[in-house]
């Protein structure tokens, strides 16, 4: 080597690694930012999920009340004729107001149950999109989110006209009612995520769900009062996000109570990270979609 080969100073190029794999998606700013960018095929999605459910049926989209409305029929006699179950909070002793405060729960509960059925087989089911490298897949669980949500929005529209006629006005509280749905949606959103990857690799996956499902039915306080629940498993009862939104949803429609603030700060800022970390895995998995199927 000469001498002013030497004397020259040599470029070096310093690469620093970016994050691999599931720690890159899990910037919230980044998901936000991406999922809005797709904001037009989540609504066409979402819309064609609505439209497409009960296409050519005869009541159409009544179904959507008919069928929650038959399950509280049924529960309610159960839970309130049968078993005579009451709720504590309850200003009368009438059935009408039992079916009031237990139809609260099969909203809430319905909810996260429809996303959490669709969303195994959902990655499933389109083939086609899977094959496409540029579809991003993961609008998909928005547009059930935003079809469950719509089912809820009815429900909720019956109760907040059928409450002010059995218990009186409402109270202001029920202004507050979107900031308890907020974490319940977060939760649906991560969970469906979760699923529709795991869908994919876990075809036994369409028989544990909706097994799962029942027994959170019954781990929830929505045929019975959750002061039914001996001390023993309140604590348990207590780790059920689900038990939280459905008291929640009665306190601020029916009985005028805000949430607490500090239980509404942590399931909110838990069930984000439950979203956050539901959408990182599937952006993760979902490369490994068309191997499998």
């Amino acid at each position: 080597m000469t001498a002013a080969a030497r004397s020259t100073p040599s470029a070096i190029t310093r690469i620093v690694p970016g994050p691999r794999g599931l720690v890159r998606h899990l910037d919230p700013v980044a998901m936000v930012r991406g999922l809005w960018a797709q904001r037009s095929l989540v609504w066409q999605f979402t819309r064609r999920e609505v439209e497409g459910r009960y296409r050519g049926s005869l009541l159409g989209i009544f179904w959507s009340l008919i069928h929650p409305l038959v399950m509280l029929a049924l529960y309610t006699f159960l839970a309130g004729v049968i078993f005579r179950a009451r709720w504590p909070e309850s200003r009368t002793d009438a059935l009408g107001e039992f079916a009031l405060f237990l139809f609260c729960g099969l909203v809430a509960f319905n909810l996260l149950s429809e996303c959490a059925t669709r969303a195994v087989g959902l990655v499933l089911a389109v083939p086609n999109f899977v094959k496409r490298v540029a579809f991003p897949l993961e609008v998909l669980p928005l547009s059930v989110l935003g079809s469950a949500l719509f089912h809820a929005a009815l429900g909720l529209g019956v109760l907040l006209v059928l409450g002010p006629l059995m218990r009186g006005a409402l109270s202001w509280t029920a202004l507050l009612l979107p900031a308890v749905v907020l974490p319940l949606v977060f939760l649906c959103l991560g969970l469906s995520w979760l699923l529709a990857s795991l869908g994919v690799f876990l075809r036994d996956l369409g028989y544990v769900v909706p097994l799962a499902l029942q027994v959170l039915f019954f781990a929830t306080p929505i045929i019975y009062p959750a002061q039914s629940v001996p001390a023993p498993f309140r604590a348990v009862l207590a780790l059920n996000p689900l038990a939280w939104v459905v008291e929640s949803f009665r306190q601020v429609i029916f009985l005028g109570v805000p949430p607490d603030g500090a239980a509404l700060a942590a399931w909110t800022a838990a069930t984000a990270a439950f979203m956050v970390a539901g959408y990182g895995w599937f952006m993760k998995t979902k490369k490994g979609f068309a191997d499998v199927m």
